[in-house]
Parts: structure tokens; C-alpha cells; sequence
């Protein structure tokens, strides 16, 4: 049922509602109404949108080249959210939407059931790269688009609805065999050690960049096979040793414990021998991608299907949360269509930006492909 969950807090990370004002001695970019966006603060929200996402991963720099086609993709989208954030700071501020401490503080109680502990959330949070007073704005931006919404439509959505989705849908709520288990990680990937050891010496060889790295590599496996001797000796430490030493930090708060999940939810070598063990026992030490890996099986549950009482509720949530998006997105549309927007340095008119994208994927038919079915895709 998680993929069910769809709430509105997924939704309002696109909208962090930074008040765009007006800056003497900072260029200004474009104006929607009477908030004008200044270079300044597109600055700092596209390194907000950049510093975490695929195309890093992917091991592409949208800094070097401004117009690299990635790179002006993320240029329009900044631009975009700039202008949806005005446009509803304006509405919300005209609708008289605040948002009090207290309310900030039991929706941050909420969640902190949820978790377990307040130490569990904030070592998710460090593990995520957010401080804990961007949670709290975060929190507040939810709980003030919330009541955006319900001021404009009130949602309910009945058992009636909610039967109907689950008949409709019965395939979502079967699942298949499962087990639970606990694991240390310590981690280890051979092309994470290596990148690491170029940046720190430049001149490094090939062969001492290869010795290196299996030397670091047999480190951390003797560091697992020490831990899983000692915890094959004491099954009743795992989850002490686990809190003391795994490197997957979301989970060792937890004493390493990974709940329930399929075989398909996990990567192959890890799902094969969580699946083979029986309940309470130990595993040798498994190595994945992710580094060297000691697994504890605490319970398996065979496959079958949530029924419509144990669904209801998610399945609530989840209309209720599908209706309020598509509200907000209408709304948005209302908005844009009837605001004056001037843009102010044309470099930034999403027109423009769009012609610059299409001349940078001229050769690359592959990519005209992709970001033709993207577009595509939006306009649905």
C-alpha cells in the first residue's frame, strides 16, 4: 500500500515559498504582477534544485556549461517554479493563510510518531542532506498549501469511492512472499574508493590506484567478518552492534531493521540469501554493490492481499490527496492566465529557453525524442 501514499508534502517540495521582493543593487529578472524575481534569487534556487539531483549522479556539471542542454532544461524549470511560487505567495497572502507554531509543532509530533523517535528523524534527515530547520519550513509550507487548497474546494472522498478503487484496483493490494530481517553494512564500492582516491592525489598510478583500492576493499570486509563473528556468537547483540557499526545510517537508528520487503525490493544478492534463511538466523558476510553486508532474518510472511478494511484508509488518503493536487494544479493554470508576467531580461523568457534547448539537442536525435515525449507527456 506505500505506493498508494501519495500526499501533498511530495507535492509542496516543488513550491518552497521563498517571498520574492524587490533587491536594490541586484538585477531583476522578471516581474509577475507586482513581485518582481531577482538574479539573486534565481541564483540561489537553482542551486537549491542542483545540488542534489540525477543528472550529479549521473556525473553531468549543469555549473560549467550554462548552455549545455541539461543545463538550460533546469534553467526553464527554476524559472517556471519562480513564477508558480509568486504567483500562489500572492493568492495566499490576498486569502489571509497563515500558519500558526503550534500547528507546526503537532504535525512535527505526527510525523515523529511515525518514525518512532525524534532521533530517528533527524538521523534520516542527516542522511538526506536536510537540517532540521528546512524540515520545519518544509513542514510549514505543507501544512499552508493544505489549507490553500481547502480554502479554494473542500475534499471528501467516502467508503463508497474508496470500495470502488479497491475493486477496481485489486491488483495493487496483493503482495507477494515476504521477509524480514536486520542487516550491518559496512560500506564498500570499488569505483567510490577510487574516485575518492584520485581527488585526494592527482598523480596516482593505475597500478596504485588498483592496490589501493583492493586494500581498502579487504579493510572493510574484515571489518564485516570481524562483526559477524561476533554477532553469529551473540544473535541477541545484533541489534546493539548494529546501531554501534553499520554504515547505513536510516537504518542502524533502528538496530538495522529493514521491516518487511519482496524479494524484487532488493538487490539480487541480498535478496537471495535474506530469502533462503530461515527466521532468527545469521548470514555470512554478502557483498552487493553497496559494500559487505551481515543479514538477520527475524520473520517471513507468505504471499497474499490486503483486504478492503485494511485498505480503506490509505486508499482515502490517497483519492483525497489526488483531488487536492489536481485542485492546486487548476488553480495554478487559473492563476498564470491571468497574471501579467514581463520578463524583464529576456534570457530568461521560457521561450526563449526553449528555442536555446532545441538548437543544443539538434544533434542528438535521441534526445529531441525524449524531450518531445516529455512535453508530450505534460500537456496530458
Amino acid at each position: 500500500m506505500n505506493k498508494l501514499k501519495i500526499a501533498l508534502f511530495a507535492f509542496v517540495m516543488m513550491f518552497i515559498f521563498t517571498g520574492c521582493t524587490f533587491n536594490k543593487g541586484n538585477s531583476n529578472l522578471i516581474k509577475i504582477n507586482n513581485t518582481v524575481i531577482t538574479q539573486n534569487e534565481y541564483n540561489k534556487a537553482y542551486e537549491s534544485v542542483t545540488a542534489n539531483n540525477m543528472f550529479s549522479q549521473m556525473g553531468i556539471d549543469l555549473k560549467s556549461d550554462p548552455n549545455n542542454v541539461f543545463a538550460l532544461m533546469m534553467k526553464e524549470k527554476v524559472v517556471s517554479e519562480l513564477i508558480v511560487k509568486a504567483l500562489l505567495n500572492e493568492e495566499m497572502e490576498k486569502r489571509k493563510i497563515t500558519v500558526s507554531k503550534s500547528e507546526i509543532e503537532q504535525t512535527e509530533k505526527d510525523i515523529i510518531s511515525k518514525f518512532g523517535s525524534k532521533e530517528q528523524l533527524n538521523q534520516i534527515l542527516k542522511t538526506n542532506g536536510v537540517t532540521y530547520e528546512q524540515f520545519v519550513k518544509d513542514l510549514e509550507d505543507e501544512i499552508k498549501l493544505k489549507k490553500f487548497v481547502d480554502s479554494i474546494a473542500m475534499v471528501s472522498v467516502g467508503d463508497k469511492e474508496a470500495k470502488k478503487y479497491y475493486d477496481e484496483n485489486i491488483d495493487k493490494f496483493k503482495y507477494p512472499k515476504r521477509v524480514r530481517a536486520s542487516h550491518i553494512l559496512i560500506s564498500a564500492n570499488p569505483d567510490q574508493i577510487k574516485a575518492k582516491l584520485k581527488e585526494e592525489n592527482k598523480e596516482i598510478t593505475d597500478e596504485e590506484l588498483e592496490a589501493k583500492t583492493k586494500e581498502q576493499m579487504e579493510l572493510a570486509k574484515k571489518k564485516a567478518e570481524s562483526l559477524q563473528a561476533k554477532v553469529k556468537k551473540s544473535p541477541s547483540s545484533f541489534a546493539k552492534v548494529a546501531k554501534e557499526n553499520s554504515q547505513d545510517a536510516a537504518t542502524a537508528i533502528r538496530g538495522g531493521d529493514l521491516g518487511f520487503f519482496a524479494k524484487d525490493e532488493m538487490v539480487e544478492a541480498f535478496a537471495n540469501k535474506a530469502f533462503e534463511m530461515k527466521p532468527n538466523t545469521i548470514s555470512e558476510v554478502i557483498q552487493t554493490p553497496y559494500g559487505f553486508h551481515i543479514i538477520m532474518v527475524t520473520d517471513r510472511s507468505e504471499a497474499g492481499k490486503l483486504s478492503f478494511n485494511e485498505s480503506k484508509k490509505d486508499i482515502i488518503n490517497y483519492l483525497e490527496s489526488q483531488d487536492k493536487v489536481e485542485i492546486l494544479k487548476n488553480k495554478i493554470e487559473a492563476l498564470r492566465k491571468d497574471a501579467k508576467i514581463e520578463y524583464l531580461n529576456e534570457d530568461y523568457n521560457p521561450e526563449n529557453i526553449q528555442k536555446l534547448i532545441k538548437k543544443a539537442s539538434s544533434d542528438n536525435p535521441e534526445l529531441q525524442k525524449a524531450l518531445s515525449q516529455d512535453q508530450a507527456q505534460e500537456t496530458k
